[in-house]
């Protein structure tokens, strides 16, 4: 059985258009099985509504947010703005990422994941909050470098591998939550695209013959992938990306 203290955090898609009403229906729907929602930043590499403006809005309909930020879209001043925006907001947890390559092939180059967690430190002293905001970072299923054991909590790359998760996790030593990433695969294809824009994912064969079968297929095989990851107790949480099927998700959710 999953402990009651295993985190279900649930990202949800921000806009692309200046409307929250899309939020604000996939938060009321998953409110009754999510922990805490993750809000990415320009995530498919779009502009999208700030992702500070989203988290406050998680809070407003009193939910817990972690507001993603990327270091390939803003520059320092930017990020010191953003900083300053969350405060206002009351928005205190950030994941941190790289962020991919833009198809330009440029970025700011001002930032790294490494730099932002020391800003958000020196933030946090200079408001004299120190410990007042929690950063956390993303790995992969490879060993962990020495300076991300600084941050506050992990998001582990998506994966479909329990066995994996497992054999990664009993060699990483990390003192904050760890959060496994599960994906629902909406169609076969978009899981072939997947493997191919990311070579370090695998969506096993039997996966993509059971969603080719049935596109219901996804919703049922990450939600029993994310119960067995909770009930290892290897984990803190799963960071669950329901995608479209939002709703079939929380529904099969509900009921565990």
């Amino acid at each position: 059985m999953t402990s009651p203290a295993f985190e279900w955090v649930c990202e949800i898609e921000p806009p692309t258009r200046p409307d929250l009403m899309h939020v604000r229906h996939q938060i009321g729907v998953l409110s009754k099985v999510a922990s805490a929602y993750l809000i990415p930043d320009n995530h498919v590499g779009r502009a999208t509504v700030s992702s500070i403006a989203v988290a406050h809005e998680v809070d407003r309909m009193g939910g817990r947010s972690i507001a993603c930020l990327n270091a390939r879209d803003r520059n320092a001043l930017g990020f010191r703005r953003d900083l300053l925006t969350g405060a206002a907001y009351g928005v205190d947890e950030f994941l941190f990422v790289y962020g991919d390559d833009p198809a330009s092939g440029s970025r700011t180059g001002q930032l790294t994941v490494r730099s932002m967690i020391d800003e958000l430190r020196r933030f946090g002293d200079e408001q004299g909050e120190r410990g007042a905001f929690r950063a956390g970072v993303t790995s992969r299923l490879r060993p962990l470098p020495d300076w991300k054991r600084d941050a506050d909590f992990l998001f582990v790359q998506v994966s479909f591998d329990l066995d994996a998760l497992l054999a990664w996790r009993d060699t990483v030593r990390f003192d904050g939550s760890v959060y496994a990433g599960v994906m629902v695969v909406p169609s076969a294809s978009m899981g072939r695209k997947l493997m191919a824009a990311i070579p370090d994912i695998v969506v096993p064969d039997w996966w993509l013959g059971a969603i080719d079968a049935d596109r219901g297929a996804g919703v049922g095989l990450a939600c029993d992938l994310a119960t067995a990851i909770g009930e290892s107790g290897a984990f803190d949480g799963v960071h669950l990306i329901p995608g479209l099927r939002y709703r079939e998700t929380a529904a099969r959710l509900e009921g565990r």
